[in-house]
């Protein structure tokens, strides 16, 4: 196979295309398209492809295949339940194969549901917790309990927002029998499986597709909250999906629903039978919160692929964050030898301060992804690299943590040299107080680390810290007695100050 990797996911609202390489445990994405296409739009109850659709299809696909052949990537191309359910679908995947030489593949309901899991296994990074995942899609829904690889339960339910759309809100008003309909339709498809579901049982709950990522960002709108860069990991409860419900009921038109919260008009004709669908979930498996996962299908599918293939091994480490944290490290990091020894270094400080500065013990995991992070900034120049780190960090994929991990780790990074966190710097403001806090006390810690391996060697092997109510002496042990390390004290006494101020306390740093 080529280096590059294309997954292609032919879903009936939309058309996905993400094209990426493999790296160790994973891969990582170097482009993604997307194209509304409303394949099954339209079809009677999608028994059947229109001519306008396939035609739509084809020319989607043909300039989707184009992308991934100036990339040079091989393509793997599924089909969900708009193809699948169609009587015509021969017809359409081989004019499809005719126009992009693309084969594709129609697969099941539970073999979607399965690539959905592994998706959503890999941005969410729950592997020791039974996980219940809900993927709703413009002709199916998907439901799946899995525990780490294992999928316990999947079935694929045919309530898609396309299809609910075109049944119960095909005119241009809302008919005042058309919610409470639809809202029976979803709770009798749902309840046939509902006993099973809560005999196994899970501990977390995840959602993924656009329907929801939708109704997380207009609950993000409702909060007041700012816009995040990812909204992956993001949290809200059964009670906002609702909300959002209720907010929708209130606005009936395509117009009002585009003016009130910002939708694309493509969205915002079925966001109210996805809603509704989400609801249903929610209310029949009786959920209290779930999670946004920013993978679906594709990604799944992508996974799926580069293990099929043996481009990437099957990663007996299922921490997905600090896989992702690793791979970004690898590729922009010249020196990670010596980012993993400040790591080292900055944890010995964090564990001995953790009591006396009443750290929280989820902050050890910032500082120390923070420290794998801080140089990679050097890939675009060694000057203002603190800067670039900021900027990578913040925008790279990082899974397995939320918006607000990666800033708060991105921020650490930052602060690792030169200027000390201030107010009047842009992203460091628009922090909560309590993560301004967290910010300081780990930008102070790591400060000191780096300064302890100025040298790039590792020379300093442990550090002790004795803490009074005035105090903070910090004593670093060498590897040998031939090993100078005064400039490595040195270095790390004019990085003092901002634990200094964080810590209310005079720092010292002596050799043991």
């Amino acid at each position: 196979m080529s280096e590059l990797v294309a997954a292609l996911d032919i879903g009936t609202n939309s058309f996905h295309l993400v094209i990426a390489k493999p790296v160790p445990g994973g891969f990582e994405v170097v482009t993604r398209e997307k194209d509304v296409v409303r394949l099954g739009h339209g079809g009677g109850d999608m028994k059947q492809l229109s001519e306008e659709a396939i035609g739509r299809g084809v020319k989607s696909l043909a300039r989707m295949a184009e992308i991934a052949s100036s990339h040079g990537a091989e393509v793997r191309a599924v089909a969900t339940s708009a193809v699948r359910e169609a009587k015509n679908r021969s017809e359409f995947i081989k004019q499809v194969r005719k126009a992009t030489g693309i084969d594709i593949e129609v697969i099941s309901g539970v073999e979607e549901a399965r690539l959905i899991h592994l998706g959503v296994l890999n941005a969410i990074g729950i592997h020791d917790q039974s996980m219940f995942v809900c993927d709703i899609g413009g002709g199916s829904t998907e439901v799946v309990v899995g525990l780490d690889d294992e999928v316990m339960f999947a079935r694929s339910f045919k309530l898609g927002a396309v299809r609910l759309t075109d049944r119960f809100f095909a005119g241009t008003t809302l008919h005042p029998s058309a919610i409470p309909s639809c809202r029976s339709f979803i709770r009798s498809s749902l309840s046939v499986v509902a006993p099973e579901v809560m005999e196994l049982g899970f501990e977390a709950v995840a959602t993924s597709s656009g329907t929801a990522e939708t109704i997380a960002r207009i609950i993000l709108h409702t909060r007041g909250a700012s816009e995040p860069k990812s909204m992956n990991r993001f949290e809200f409860s059964a009670d906002e999906v609702r909300s959002v419900v209720t907010a929708l009921q209130s606005a009936p038109t395509i117009d009002e629903r585009v003016k009130l919260f910002g939708l694309e008009p493509n969205r915002a004709d079925i966001i109210l039978a996805g809603a509704l669908i989400l609801e249903g979930v929610v209310d029949v498996f009786e959920l209290k919160s779930l999670m946004f996962s920013d993978y679906a299908l594709r990604e799944g599918l992508l996974l799926d692929t580069l293990r099929r293939e043996g481009l990437i091994e099957v990663d007996d480490d299922h921490d997905a964050a600090r896989r992702s944290v690793q791979q970004l490290a690898d590729r922009c990091d010249d020196r990670p030898e010596h980012s993993q020894h400040v790591a080292e270094l900055a944890i010995q400080l964090f564990e001995q301060l953790e009591e006396p500065l009443n750290l929280q013990p989820e902050w050890r995991r910032y500082l120390e992804f923070a420290s794998l992070l801080a140089n990679v900034g050097v890939v675009v120049s060694h000057a203002k690299h603190h800067l670039h780190s900021y900027y990578l960090i913040r925008n790279s994929e990082l899974m397995g943590l939320t918006d607000r991990e990666v800033e708060i780790i991105a921020q650490v990074a930052r602060y690792h040299r030169k200027s000390v966190p201030k107010t009047e710097h842009t992203e460091f403001s628009a922090l909560s107080s309590t993560d301004q806090r967290i910010v300081q006390h780990l930008a102070g810690i790591l400060r000191i680390a780096i300064g302890l391996d100025r040298t790039y060697d590792a020379r300093v092997k442990t550090i002790s810290v004795k803490v009074s109510t005035s105090e903070l002496l910090i004593t670093a042990k060498s590897r040998g007695k031939k090993n100078d390390i005064s400039l490595n004290l040195y270095a790390a006494n004019e990085r003092k100050g901002l634990l200094a101020d964080v810590s209310k306390r005079k720092v010292k740093l002596s050799e043991a």
